[in-house]
């Protein structure tokens, strides 16, 4: 019963309490024999030190290069499901997964695997950055890991959509399209190695670090919601990972969001479709 709770709960807005967790509050739960903390980074940052129990996870580790060579695409889920419980996730587990690097949206990317799966997990606000100015210790011991027994998961495709949903909606008002890079790629000034430079049309420009403080932190609620607007969100970026800053944040605010896995890499591609500024 409490495994299905947590599962529903996964489904809805949930508060960002819950989605979020602090160094200080993090720290009271180390001891915690369910906790399985996620450092998401580089073998390099890693090794230079992580959280007492961390694992290093890294991109690769839970994606794979899909349709026409797609960058960071989901893996099949039996593959997701062996992997995550290779680190240690069963159904009983409690997940935090942190930054161990100034790459955000490494995590966030992390964490929407988990949000598609079904898995509960929440982000440590500031990622390793904060533990540390928080005067908290890291360590450069490599935990022992036991493969969990048992994990359930159920996937969510319909946080998921592809070019062709896209092009259904361009000119449903009802959506909001979000873009997530920076202006000059939205702009079409820096063409960031696709076929077309440009945008979607009717894309908003909401540039990922601007959800974020200086110190790498999300915003307060009120800030995101004004930044994010009231309709429903379909967000995309180069390759589907600073996306997913918007994705968080969106779920942060209680907000329906959905992702362009694929995004502009996928979309600059595809001759057929139309993009802005016109050529």
């Amino acid at each position: 019963m409490r495994r299905l709770l947590a599962s529903l709960l996964c489904g809805l807005a949930l508060g960002a309490a819950e989605l979020l967790i602090s160094p200080a509050a993090l720290q009271t739960e180390l001891k915690n024999p369910k906790l399985v903390v996620l450092h998401v980074g580089s073998p390099m940052d890693y090794e230079e030190g992580h959280i007492a129990g961390a694992q290093l996870v890294t991109l690769p580790d839970l994606s794979v290069s899909g349709e026409n060579n797609l960058r960071l695409q989901l893996p099949p889920v039996e593959v997701l499901q062996e992997k995550l419980m290779k680190l240690g996730v069963g159904n009983a587990s409690r997940v935090v997964i942190y930054a161990g690097n100034e790459s955000v949206q490494s995590a966030t990317r992390i964490w929407f695997t988990f949000d598609y799966l079904s898995i509960p997990a929440s982000m440590l606000n500031g990622g390793l950055a904060a533990w540390k100015n928080a005067g908290l210790a890291v360590t450069k011991d490599v935990p022992e890991v036991e493969w969990a027994k048992e994990l359930s998961v159920k996937t969510r495709p319909d946080l998921v959509v592809d070019a062709t949903w896209v092009s259904q909606h361009l000119t449903d008002s009802s959506v909001a399209l979000v873009d997530a890079r920076l202006e000059e790629f939205y702009s079409g000034k820096n063409a960031g190695n696709m076929p077309r430079a440009g945008r979607i049309p009717g894309a908003k420009n909401v540039p990922f670090p601007t959800l974020l403080g200086e110190n790498k932190e999300f915003l307060p609620l009120s800030e995101l919601n004004a930044k994010l607007g009231d309709k429903p969100i379909v967000a995309y970026c180069h390759i589907g990972m600073q996306a997913t800053v918007v994705y968080f944040s969106a779920r942060l605010a209680g907000k329906d969001v959905k992702l362009y896995d694929g995004s502009y890499e996928d979309w600059s591609r595809r001759t057929e479709l139309p993009v802005e500024p016109q050529k």
